[in-house]
């Protein structure tokens, strides 16, 4: 299946990736890292969609604009005059899709993984179809194991390449994940959508005022500037899609993962020795399911299991793996002593 030719890309780069500190910092952030020494998180986003320049939007922030620009360019930005989640960026990329004569929008985070981008052009293509009726249509990740860390989608019975959502359902917790993929019923939520800008937009009118204001004062030539303050401050999720009828999603399995925290890498790295690693060399006895990421270091581990070792030019983090979703919290103890050149 082909890319339809009047649908964008609309890229969401405005995170911090502070699970991913003290690589990630606000001026360089998750998605302009390269986690495996090649392309970047977002160099790789765009590139897998497969669409030209002139069909990618780029939504991000004042901090991360250097960076994003340095690595891509040739692509638009949209920067967001504030940080208020993602309604408000998604509402206004479909307003820029409309304003250039685009029909819809491939929604997609920046710093994830995909390891079949065959599979996943072809997913896209499949929701662009459904989303041609009409429908807000959002991609669901077949789920491998009882995740607590992402929101589960419930699907309905059908046929064909798409289900009816019959709810969300946020962050579970052990024994509700373990039943959501025992049921076979519930997939992961990527956070990636495909819609018209007609149809997302009209959603946005009946479910967020301020938001529906704020695109509204666009088509009468206000600046962003001018009208962001209008937007309501959250989700599309919450407000917009859990609120909606008629949602469909597309069961994807395209090698996806969300490389939330450092001990992600243990799923989309090679393994080596010692575990996995971003270095010169690492030299590893008696070490097992560590992670390191030290370029251009010979690393040795003795005796040390599951660790995550980071190196950089200013900060060094070790760390349990067990620990390393909790990184943030050293970012916060660094700020709050004025170590500000670290965030």
């Amino acid at each position: 299946m082909t890319l339809p030719v009047d649908y964008f890309a609309v890229v969401l780069a405005g995170g911090r990736g502070t699970r991913f500190w003290p690589l990630s910092r606000r001026a360089l952030p998750k998605q302009c890292l390269s986690l495996d020494g090649g392309p970047t998180l977002l160099q790789r986003t765009v590139a897998r969609t497969g669409l030209p320049p002139e069909r990618v939007l780029i939504v991000t922030g004042p901090d991360m604009v250097a960076a994003v620009r340095e690595q891509l360019p040739g692509i638009e930005l949209l920067v967001e005059p504030s940080p208020r989640n993602t309604a408000a960026a998604i509402a206004w990329a479909a307003f820029e899709v409309e304003r250039r004569g685009g029909a819809g929008s491939y929604v997609l985070p920046s710093d994830h993984v995909v390891q079949d981008e065959p599979a996943f052009r072809t997913a896209l293509a499949t929701a662009a179809a459904v989303a041609e009726t009409g429908a807000l249509v959002t991609l669901g990740v077949r789920p491998t194991r009882p995740e607590t860390g992402f929101g589960w989608i419930e699907v309905g019975e059908g046929t064909g390449p798409d289900r009816p959502v019959r709810r969300f359902v946020e962050k579970p917790g052990r024994a509700v994940a373990e039943a959501l993929l025992a049921g076979g019923q519930h997939l992961w939520n990527a956070g990636m959508f495909v819609w018209s800008s007609e149809a997302l937009l009209a959603a946005v009118d009946t479910h967020l005022s301020g938001t529906a204001a704020m695109v509204a004062g666009l088509r009468s030539g206000s600046t962003i500037a001018d009208v962001w303050a209008l937007a309501e401050a959250t989700s599309i999720d919450y407000g917009v899609l859990e609120r909606a009828e008629g949602i469909r999603v597309v069961p994807v399995d395209f090698g996806w993962s969300d490389v939330g925290s450092w001990p992600a890498l243990l799923e989309v790295l090679p393994a080596g020795e010692g575990g996995v690693s971003v270095a010169e060399a690492v030299i590893a006895i008696r070490a097992e399911g560590n992670v390191v990421h030290a370029p251009g270091k010979v690393v040795a581990l003795l005796g040390v299991d599951g660790l995550v070792v980071v190196d950089t030019p200013d900060a060094l983090l070790v760390a349990p793996v067990a620990d390393a979703q909790d990184v943030r919290l050293l970012l916060e103890e660094a700020e709050r002593r004025g170590l500000v050149r670290l965030s």
